[in-house]
């Protein structure tokens, strides 16, 4: 199926993913229709339509995908048996979503896959937790299994005893415990695959967390990243090949001594990829346009030697003014209104 200019692009979700999505859409052609449950989301801003509906609303499903030629998400966090109702107009389909959305069904496909993760175990109690603490050791970090981002949902246990506390911490969710592993950086790979099975990938973003947040992402990813790099990208391509993905898939990866171990992945375009804008001969959200419209997908390959992507988090979109009169600084605002502590509010690229 290839789409002509002119067809139109839905996508669930209505953030700054979405807003990007719909840009990158409006430049090869295309009209977006969005679909959001809040009365004024960035993305539809930028979009020709919007339909505001819940998520669970499958009458409004049905009649915002009878309107679109092909339908996308911006986000993982969305019920899939409703989505259903969508059917083969979804690229990627639900079935990426049922593995990302669930951190222990996500950790049992990658290691069914070949891929290595740090060990685990699957908790549903403060009982269960004491007991992965005895078999893991400490430190480790628990993460509810669902509804996890940014940080949120998470709490790090650093000596015995904090089982409790720590369960409490996450509101007593389904969870996985992990062990906490030595690493010396943390990067990402972004593959692209088509529904023909075509897969490029971008270069490697070496990034930076504080709080939970990705704060920077840098490309090239360093030399310490370079001998990783053949394993990252054969694992990234072959998980979005055994879920038939279509579209942009991402892999964080942990650098580690044994070699490259995967953190968790994100079947959609990623934070990590915003430099791409600016950086790449095709932008990630174009190259996700191109994968679910049947277009043959663009050169990845960077303009330029290098690339710094920032985000600007909270109040540090008050620095736009100085961000938009620095030469070379590309700066992007997602038009989200309150700058609160945590939001995400744009980025800045600097190439170079």
């Amino acid at each position: 199926m290839r789409l002509a200019p002119g067809a139109a692009i839905g996508i669930v979700g209505g953030g700054q993913l979405g807003r990007m999505l719909a840009m990158a859409a409006a430049r090869l052609g295309y009209r977006c229709h969005i679909f959001d449950p809040h009365d004024q989301p960035c993305a539809a801003e930028v979009s020709c339509e919007f339909t505001r509906a819940g998520f669970d609303d499958e009458d409004a499903l049905r009649r915002f995908a009878a309107d679109c030629d092909v339908v996308t998400y911006e986000f993982e966090n969305l019920p899939v048996a409703h989505l259903a109702v969508i059917g083969d107009k979804l690229r990627p389909g639900t079935r990426s979503l049922e593995v990302a959305q669930d951190r222990a069904a996500e950790k049992r496909f990658i290691e069914a896959n070949g891929g290595r993760v740090a060990p685990w175990r699957e908790v549903a109690s403060a009982e269960e937790l004491e007991a992965a603490v005895e078999a893991l050791g400490v430190p480790l970090v628990l993460k509810s299994r669902r509804l996890g981002y940014d940080g949120k949902g998470q709490a790090w246990l650093r000596e015995p005893g904090q089982a409790q506390a720590a369960w409490d911490s996450i509101g007593r969710q389904p969870a996985v415990a992990e062990q906490a592993m030595a690493f010396a950086a943390e990067y990402s790979v972004i593959v692209a695959r088509s529904a023909n099975g075509e897969a490029r990938t971008f270069p490697i973003a070496r990034n930076e967390h504080r709080d939970g947040i990705l704060r920077t992402s840098t490309v090239p990813a360093g030399p310490d990243i370079e001998p990783l790099k053949e394993k990252s990208e054969a694992a990234a391509t072959a998980l979005a090949e055994a879920l038939g993905h279509v579209g942009v898939f991402t892999v964080e990866f942990f650098a580690c001594a044994e070699g490259p171990l995967i953190n968790e992945i994100a079947p959609r375009v990623h934070n990590s990829g915003h430099w791409t804008i600016e950086g790449a001969r095709t932008s990630q959200f174009e190259q996700h346009i191109r994968a679910i419209c049947g277009l043959p997908l663009g050169d990845p390959g960077l303009v330029a030697e290098g690339a710094t992507m920032d985000n600007l988090i909270g109040r540090d979109v008050d620095r736009w003014a100085e961000i938009v009169a620095e030469p070379g600084a590309s700066l992007h605002l997602y038009g989200k209104g309150e700058a609160r502590p945590g939001r995400k509010m744009g980025h800045v690229t600097r190439l170079g």
